[in-house]
């Protein structure tokens, strides 16, 4: 069974950067043909696909955020982070990882639990 983990802070300062680690347990970050995802949800909205790493490393990011956001991974932890820059209160969510088959997607395999991120000075 694999599982997801997100650790980071709750509540981040406006034009600050947000880093969020998600720590995976039950199978290899770098086990082919998966995509490890980034997902949010704001308060009222629907899920919001930000992007992912692949297997083999390679980055993916919804256009909307690309400027704003790397993605990275330390297959030696079997995680991979997620850092949001210059963020402002309309980046307040529910964070989640997740695996997927595909990236430009809200569909998941496995997710995490999720971690509320407020954005408020």
């Amino acid at each position: 069974q694999v599982q997801l983990k997100e650790s980071g802070p709750g509540l981040v300062n406006p034009s600050q950067t947000l880093s969020l680690t998600c720590t995976v347990s039950g199978g290899s970050i770098t086990t082919y043909s998966y995509y490890w995802s980034w997902i949010r949800q704001p308060p009222g909205k629907g899920l919001e696909w930000m992007g992912a790493i692949s297997y083999h490393g390679n980055t993916y990011s919804s256009p909307s955020l690309k400027s704003r956001t790397s993605i990275s991974r330390d297959s030696s932890k079997n995680q991979f982070t997620l850092q949001l820059r210059s963020v402002t209160p309309e980046d307040t969510a529910v964070y989640y990882c997740a695996r997927s088959r595909r990236v430009q997607t809200t569909e998941y395999e496995y997710r995490g639990q999720g971690i509320q991120v407020t954005v408020s000075s």
